[in-house]
């Protein structure tokens, strides 16, 4: 059984939306898609993609108006910057290390 077979339906949905923020395909400000496409989009009940963005809610990503839909928060696209930018750093570190170790192999040749 897979990470994502042991999940509950609507942890799923959590997950998705949570990784697509952090990775910034969805933006500060961009709406989540309705809990009808979502349901139609998971397989799933209306009642468990409303849990899925109560879960968001109380995580701070998101927030909701009531007749408009839901919305990634500003706090959520804090969360994004940082992890983007500690992704960048990590970037530059491998590329570092790979730059010193063809030097290391280069030399014992």
């Amino acid at each position: 059984m897979t990470n994502a077979e042991a999940m509950q339906p609507y942890q799923r949905i959590v997950h998705d939306i949570r990784d697509q923020i952090t990775t910034g395909r969805l933006q500060a400000g961009a709406q989540i898609p309705g809990i009808k496409a979502l349901a139609e989009e998971y397989q799933v009940a209306a009642g468990t993609v409303q849990r899925a963005l109560a879960e968001l809610r109380t995580m701070g990503l998101i927030y909701s108006h009531q007749g408009r839909g839901s919305f990634v928060s500003e706090q959520a696209a804090g969360k994004t910057d940082s992890t983007a930018n500690a992704i960048r750093r990590l970037e530059e570190q491998v590329e570092a290390l790979t730059a010193r170790l063809d030097r290391l192999e280069q030399k014992s040749e």
